[in-house]
């Protein structure tokens, strides 16, 4: 599928089957989020792959969007690892975080699965409930499953921007 076919295609999932995703696919897209480009290659990520019940109850603890899935992944950027700008300290966690969620949320569509992303939580209830350590910093939560029957994008899903409307060419 062409890079274009596929972001066309790909849209917001919040209804999940209660299907159990196989280990080959969490295996894949593990392997297309290592992928992804970080600043100065320091790839300051941790990836949480959460699919117990235990860790899901920390999940829901969490957020109310977690859409019943039977798998998540967290993205979290190490502060101890993380590159900063010189000229003002800015870091790249979030950047470097968000990178890989784009490569997540693409490789869960080619894959047939659907996800949404999730950054409406609670960072001290998802640290808590997942036993996180301190220096990572919950980024972006990902709902991964198959799509249950009637899933289907928000009405909202199609309305795009014209680009004169949002690109300024200097």
């Amino acid at each position: 599928m062409s890079f274009e076919t596929l972001a066309t295609n790909r849209y917001s999932c919040r209804s999940f089957s209660t299907q159990r995703v196989d280990p080959a696919l969490v295996d894949k897209l593990l392997e297309v989020a290592l992928l992804a480009p970080t600043a100065a290659n320091r790839w300051p990520l941790h990836l949480y792959v959460i699919e117990s019940d235990q860790a899901i109850e920390g999940v829901r603890n969490a957020t109310r969007y977690h859409f019943d899935a039977t798998l998540f992944i967290l993205v979290c950027y190490d502060q101890e690892k993380v590159w900063e700008r010189r000229v003002d300290g800015e870091n790249s966690g979030i950047d470097d975080a968000s990178i890989v969620g784009c490569h997540l949320m693409f490789e869960v569509e080619e894959l047939g699965l659907g996800t949404t992303w999730v950054k409406h939580f609670d960072p001290e209830a998802l640290r808590e409930g997942l036993s996180l350590p301190d220096h990572l910093v919950p980024v972006c939560l990902f709902p991964i499953g198959y799509k249950a029957p009637d899933a289907e994008p928000a009405k909202s899903h199609t309305i795009r921007p014209r680009v004169e409307d949002v690109v300024s060419k200097i």
